[in-house]
């Protein structure tokens, strides 16, 4: 090898490190302290909600699993009794009642309340002057619809001398007390949650303005009518919103309360035709002060909206489609 040749580096040698200069150090030093300090930031706003998860939801939520295995009083204390309150579900005849009644109510109402919502936001799109005070008005009865003072005027409306009698008096239709009557009881709760369309409406509307119009004009000229484009288009693109709704208005149904509450004067009279399973949860806990058995209740209610929930997410695979699918 002559002197002119480049010798490879010895085994294990290594680079010279790089020159570290001082402003470098004190810059990197300085991100570091920005991070901490933004971090520190961070969690001093989120510090609030952390505080109200662990004590206001997740302890109470862990602390209604324990008593739901016990006897417990809140006049007395708790005891251990296992699956007791789980197994008395089965021959307690009122709960049967509730959960049926709650089913009825849920899979009568939300499918309607949903039709509804879209039939409206449809009629909207089409470009209606003041849509922004439609879209308000429309909006409303989402906001009151679970209030006790709505819930006391829907007693008064189809009670015997209500409105709705005198509407039906328009037509030579004798009307009745359609609130006293166990036939019909239940479906004025479900008239009240389908009225309360607003919500469902607004966020309707809201996917049918992110369809491009270059979408029907497409099909227009192909020849497609009104109806074809609906079923075509339309409903396609807006199945993620359908769905978001769907979801949504099925777990609030699960929980009314409020309605069914007042309108049957807090025992879901007559013959607990109104019973819905959230009153029987507050009857069993609050009035006969058996929380044990109501943490029970309210823990089989949280199972049955997870799984159709879980049901729901599965199935939407199939029905459901996605614009970057």
């Amino acid at each position: 090898m002559t002197d002119t040749q480049v010798r490879p580096p010895a085994a294990g040698a290594h680079k010279a490190p790089p020159e570290i200069r001082p402003g470098a150090v004190r810059a990197d030093k300085a991100r570091k302290k920005r991070r901490r300090k933004e971090a520190l930031t961070a969690h001093l706003f989120l510090a609030p909600w952390f505080v109200g998860l662990l004590f206001i939801t997740a302890g109470p939520l862990f602390a209604s699993l324990y008593l739901s295995f016990t006897d417990y009083s809140p006049i007395g204390g708790a005891s251990w009794i296992g699956l007791e309150n789980y197994t008395r579900m089965l021959d307690d005849p009122r709960f049967l009642k509730g959960l049926s009644n709650t089913a009825v109510y849920v899979f009568v109402s939300v499918p309607l309340q949903l039709a509804f919502a879209l039939a409206l936001a449809l009629i909207l799109d089409r470009g209606v002057r003041g849509l922004p005070i439609y879209r308000s008005v429309y909006y409303l009865p989402s906001l009151l619809g679970s209030s006790v003072a709505v819930a006391i005027l829907w007693r008064k409306m189809f009670g015997a001398n209500g409105l709705f009698n005198d509407f039906l008096d328009i037509f030579g239709i004798e009307g009745r007390s359609w609130i006293a009557d166990p036939d019909t009881a239940l479906s004025t709760l479900i008239v009240l949650n389908v009225w309360t369309f607003g919500s469902p409406m607004v966020i309707f509307l809201a996917g049918l303005r992110q369809i491009p119009p270059s979408y029907y004009e497409a099909a227009s000229i192909d020849g497609a009518g009104k109806v074809r484009q609906f079923f075509s288009i339309t409903m396609p693109l807006l199945t993620p919103i359908i769905f978001f709704n769907l979801v949504l208005q099925l777990i609030n149904a699960f929980q009314s309360f409020t309605q069914a509450f007042v309108v049957s004067g807090g025992n879901g009279s007559p013959s607990d035709s109104t019973l819905l399973y959230t009153m029987y949860v507050y009857n069993k806990g609050f009035t006969s002060f058996e929380m044990g058995y109501a943490s029970a209740m309210a823990w089989v209610l949280v199972v049955i909206i997870a799984s159709l929930t879980a049901v729901n997410f599965l199935m939407s695979k199939y029905w459901v489609f996605y614009s970057d699918k």
